[in-house]
């Protein structure tokens, strides 16, 4: 059945899927193709077999899948019309709360996806400065589908090589990096754009510093809170973090798995796309159809009413921590603590995988994700929702339990003994 559906798909969508951390080459070989519906923390593929998951929509999910609070006011939007001709009474009151929830965000453009909003930043660091080049760190992996990133990452078929010079890098929490970016390219870096943290953060106040070089430089700092937003805390990264940036952006978890996305920022910067200054020469920046859907806003208002009143994001931090203590106290009861473990931020962990050598180990993560599969978990990552309770803790553990039994032997014996499934490959690579 999974081989069946697995052709059928590649066969109509390039990849099998319209994302390609949802490709086959990211999962075992026991994981579902294909899967019909999701329930709070669970999925189910379509032969009714059900699996606690942990990709959560690639982390869009916060809430928990078919939440019905969510999905009502998501309804109530699309018997109002849904897209109208004139910008709608949900559009300006979704604009409005995120408005007054993020203290660094000015105005702000609705958007259907991630990428479009941080290329959209980006055209608007190049707007504000008359600049061309955009930094980004080297560690972080991804930004934009469009050219101005692919075009930095190995894969750069099809991508100008004059928009592949445009962007360039520096280490992220190496300051004096970036600083030497500044001095390499003086006068001529428009704008900073890096994730607050990924599974590392900031130190020494790293972000600080990025601000205040940018500030000295002339350079537009922008923050992509697609992942740290509504995860980290209510108010995004910057906040937890303590530092506000002059452009952001942010997705995934603002409405539950609905399409929104975000480009938020300081007034003098975000008007310049605007049209009340006359005389001004023109920004198009975003502009899109489907941009500002009441139905995918109203699910935006709805949630942040949810992640208020249930005080969501503590739950992340608190399921969170509970998990990787769990997990790492297992990974060290069997001896292989330094092969397998979690780290990170509770409300958003990363788990590593190893091989004897120290190394990191793709077979290893295969083998564990097959293994977790078997138990009836699906992790590619893990991304928490408020539909994760103690119930799918305790069963994550006693899969966790399982699967490094397997972990375990595969290190001693060898991973090929067990792995049934060819391993996991990076999504950015030069050939398939």
């Amino acid at each position: 059945m999974n081989q069946e559906y697995k052709n059928r798909l590649h066969k109509v969508i390039p990849g099998g899927a319209h994302t390609y951390s949802r490709g086959d080459d990211q999962f075992p070989s026991n994981a579902p193709s294909i899967l019909e519906r999701g329930e709070g923390a669970y999925c189910y593929d379509i032969e009714g077999n059900k699996y606690l998951d942990y990709g959560m929509g690639l982390r869009s999910v916060n809430i928990g899948y078919g939440n019905k609070e969510v999905a009502e006011a998501c309804y109530a939007e699309i018997l109002k019309g849904n897209n109208l001709t004139r910008a709608s009474l949900t559009e300006l009151k979704a604009a409005e709360l995120l408005v007054d929830l993020i203290p660094s965000v000015d105005m702000v453009k609705f958007a259907k996806h991630g990428s479009t909003v941080t290329t959209a930043a980006v055209k608007l660091a190049r707007a504000y400065t008359g600049r061309k080049l955009i930094a980004i760190p080297t560690e972080h992996p991804f930004y934009s589908f469009d050219d101005w990133f692919i075009g930095s990452t190995i894969m750069q078929r099809g991508v100008p090589e004059e928009t592949s010079s445009l962007t360039v890098k520096f280490s992220y929490n190496d300051i004096e990096s970036l600083a030497a970016l500044f001095e390499k390219y003086p006068n001529q870096i428009a704008g900073i754009i890096t994730e607050p943290a990924t599974s590392v953060g900031p130190e020494n106040n790293f972000l600080h510093q990025v601000k205040e070089l940018c500030n000295k430089n002339g350079a537009v700092f922008i923050l992509d809170e697609m992942i740290t937003g509504f995860r980290w805390h209510l108010q995004g990264a910057q906040t937890y973090f303590g530092v506000e940036p002059d452009l952001c952006t942010f997705g995934k978890a603002m409405a539950n798995g609905f399409a929104v996305a975000a480009l938020g920022g300081k007034k003098e910067i975000m008007q310049l796309g605007g049209i009340l200054e006359e005389g001004n020469e023109r920004l198009f920046l975003v502009s899109t159809t489907h941009g500002a859907e009441m139905s995918a806003l109203g699910a935006f208002i709805k949630t942040v009413e949810i992640l208020k009143r249930d005080n969501v994001i503590a739950h992340f931090w608190s399921y969170g921590q509970k998990l990787m203590d769990g997990i790492n106290q297992i990974a060290k009861e069997k001896g292989i603590e330094n092969e397998f473990y979690v780290e990170g931020y509770p409300c958003s962990p990363n788990y590593i995988t190893k091989n004897t050598r120290g190394e990191s180990s793709l077979p290893i993560r295969t083998l564990f994700a097959q293994e977790m599969i078997k138990n009836g978990v699906i992790m590619p990552y893990i991304a928490i929702s408020c539909a994760h309770k103690e119930e799918e803790l305790n069963k994550t553990l006693i899969a966790i339990e399982n699967a490094l039994e397997v972990v375990k032997s595969a290190l001693k014996d060898g991973v090929d003994k067990y792995l049934n499934s060819p391993v996991i490959k990076p999504v950015f690579r030069k050939y398939n």
